[in-house]
């Protein structure tokens, strides 16, 4: 596995990582792991447009056919002669 340092972090963010870690009784940096890891996983699911999100979303439901309705043909464009 890979390591990595983070430099400049600022002291309010240690803290409140401090505080979450032993509120959940894990160390700082598997908090801090768990952190990256739900917001990479989220990141990844928001991927595409609205219409792939709604798509996925009920997709889980096994989806939903609609019927399209006929289309009219569209109209003539006006005249804009003098």
């Amino acid at each position: 596995m890979a390591s990595m340092t983070i430099r400049n972090l600022d002291e309010g963010i240690k803290r409140r990582l401090r505080i979450r870690a032993a509120e959940r009784g894990s160390s700082m940096e598997e908090e801090a792991r768990e952190i990256l890891r739900e917001a990479l996983s989220r990141e990844e699911a928001e991927t595409g447009g609205l219409a792939q999100r709604i798509h996925r979303r009920f997709a889980r439901m096994g989806g939903v056919d609609l019927p399209l309705p006929e289309r009219e043909p569209g109209r003539e464009p006006p005249e804009l002669g003098q």
